[in-house]
Formats: C-alpha cells, structure tokens, sequence
C-alpha cells in the first residue's frame, strides 16, 4: 500500500512550485513510486485546505516566506490539530533556519533545493510510511486514498455498505462492509454492535449495555454482549 505517497507544495512562486516538484516527480518515477501532488499560493489556502483534508498529506513542502501568513505562522498552526505531517521548509534565507525545529520539520532547504536533498527526504519520509504501515488503516473514497493510524481511530460505523471511519479529529467515509474491516484491523478492534466495530484502547468506560468512547455513546446488542465484553475487559487490562 506504501506504493504511494500524497505530497503538497505551499509557495507563493509558481516557479519555485514547479521546480520541486518537477525533481520530485523524477524521484518518484525512478523509484517506481505514485504520488499526487496538491499545490498551494499561500498559506492561507493551505489552511483551507487542512481543514477539511487532515492526514490527506504525507510530506508538505513549505516557503518560509510568503505574502500574507508565512512559512512559520502557517506550520504552527498546522501543528495545532495535525502533529503527523512531515513539514520541510525551503527558502531563500537561512536566519531562521532553527525556527523550523520548533514545529518538529524534517529538514530545512535552502532554494533552489538539489535533487540529492529532496532524494533523501523522499527516502526518509517512505521509510517511516513503510515502518508504520501495520499499524495503519487504508479506506479509499473516490480518488482519495486514506491513512488513518489505529492509534487515532475511536470506532467504526456502518450504515449498509457505507463504513464511517470516526476519530477525534474527523470522519472518513468510504464503501466496504464491517466484516471486512474487522479482518482487516484486528483484534485491538471489538464489534459491539451490528453497526459497530470500535478501538479497544479508545474506550472510556463501559456500562451494561453502553460504550462510552470519545464524545459517543454506542449501544452494545445483546447477541454480541458476552464476547464484546471480555474482549473490551481485557484490552483494559493489558494497557
């Protein structure tokens, strides 16, 4: 599933845009690796973005100096509902290159940036992608391919054949039925419910016929009862 990788390019230059890029499409193609590219004027419009597109990015290349919100403002502010998103700055300036490690970035470019340091980012960024890729859910919905880690995954729901993914910062929708998924995640998953299939170690509390789990309050059905609440028990323990 790591044969992709989704990557945004924030500069208020079109040319700066279309030199990293160009160098990162010949990296990729090389390595026989898909992307898709999304790219931004200002941060501004990457904010837009962001919100309505957390963890559609993997890697975000961004001008720390951009009319209107900088390179800067733009990362912290990112950071303040996404801490996964791998964040290189590239610039013309080197002042302020250790602000970037504030906002935990990978690294810093200076323009124009050389084939050799987008090369290595690259290998970096696939390596980490690759690391997590057992602990990571893929759902796919039109041309848009998801990765949503467990670790942020609070329960699935299904309504026919439409599974809403719930976290706490969104919700991701895509077509599969729940039996389906339940094979695919496994055992750190319980299905309390006929509709419900939800994070063991995301669960607040549980009463006699309730989950209580983020900001949810999911029924458990009698036939699942027995078995939904050993495997919730133990979770609990093993934490």
């Amino acid at each position: 599933m790591t044969a992709m990788i989704r990557i945004g390019i924030c500069d208020d230059i079109y040319d700066a845009r279309m030199q990293i890029r160009s160098l990162l499409e010949r990296i990729l193609e090389r390595k026989g690796i898909q992307s898709t590219f999304v790219e931004f004027p200002s941060g501004e419009k990457l904010l837009r973005f962001l919100e309505t597109h957390t963890g559609e990015l993997d890697i975000l290349f961004l001008d720390m100096k951009m009319m209107g919100i900088d390179g800067m403002e733009t990362a912290r502010r990112i950071r303040q509902s996404d801490t996964d998103l791998g964040l290189v700055f590239v610039t013309s300036y080197a002042d302020r290159v250790f602000d970037g490690y504030t906002v935990g970035a990978l690294a810093y470019l200076m323009k124009p940036a050389r084939q050799s340091q987008l090369e290595e980012i690259v290998n970096r960024v696939l390596a980490g992608l690759y690391q997590k890729e057992n602990q990571t859910f893929f759902c796919r919905y039109g041309d848009v391919t998801y990765r949503v880690p467990y670790g942020k995954i609070l329960y699935f729901e299904s309504d026919r054949r439409i599974i809403t993914c719930v976290t706490k910062e969104r919700e991701f929708t895509f077509y599969d039925k729940l039996d389906h998924v339940a094979m695919q995640v496994g055992e750190q998953f319980v299905r309390i419910h006929q509709r419900y299939l939800v994070n063991a170690l995301m669960v607040d509390s549980i009463s006699a016929n309730e989950v209580h789990i983020g900001e949810a309050v999911l029924p458990i059905s009698r036939s699942l009862k027995e078995a939904a609440m050993i495997a919730l028990t133990h979770a609990a323990l093993d934490q």
